[in-house]
């Protein structure tokens, strides 16, 4: 799987705006899913789930990663092709399409979030010691308001993606020692319109 793909072709914009395929997208983000299985996930024919399984597949969106003979039918695992994706610049022109892809995709992403959150296990959320420092909390929650130049927010979001790529690097390291835990980190910021927070001494 891709780290990043860069979309090329407006249909590829195009088949993840629909809110279904962008639900599909999420599930076959984490691991490889059969479209029997899809449709239980969703509770959906089969037929709905193959029409939405094909359009992704034909942009090139998921592929076939794996073939199972069962009961003497073959199934055939899906999964995506990368993990994340980015538009290429002569798609701007299409970007109503851009913008809603993107935020079917988010929005799939937080409710993956609240179902991570709800069958997290209790001690995921005990504190090792009393203290109101949420940074020596043992897990993040929070949300945040900021006023800031487009420029300032691209240069944050630059150091913010060096420090995940710090913090998944131990993943990556060749011997795995007991203590280690697995973390689920999601995280979005993006640009409003109006106040969420407000102070009333402002």
């Amino acid at each position: 799987m891709l780290p990043m793909m860069t979309l090329t072709d407006h249909s590829q914009l195009k088949a993840l705006s629909d809110p279904l395929r962008a639900k599909m997208m999420i599930r076959l983000l984490e691991k490889p899913y059969t479209g029997q299985q899809l449709s239980e996930v969703f509770d959906l024919s089969r037929s709905k789930i193959h029409y939405h399984l094909k359009e992704l597949e034909k942009n090139k969106l998921i592929k076939v990663i794996r073939r199972e003979e069962k009961n003497g039918i073959v199934q055939k695992f899906y999964q995506s092709v990368a993990r994340g994706f980015t538009p290429s610049a002569e798609l701007l022109p299409h970007m109503t399409d851009i913008s809603e892809s993107s935020r079917q995709l988010l929005f799939q992403m937080a409710e993956k979030t609240k179902s991570v959150i709800l069958s997290a296990p209790e001690h995921a959320f005990n504190q090792d010691h009393a203290t109101e420092v949420p940074s020596e909390w043992n897990y993040v929650g929070s949300m945040w308001q900021v006023s800031a130049t487009e420029e300032q927010f691209k240069t944050w979001i630059k150091k913010y993606f060096a420090l995940m790529e710090e913090l998944r690097s131990l993943n990556e390291q060749k011997e795995k020692t007991s203590k280690q835990k697995l973390y689920f980190v999601s995280t979005m910021a993006f640009e409003i319109d109006d106040e969420i927070f407000k102070d009333e001494k402002e």
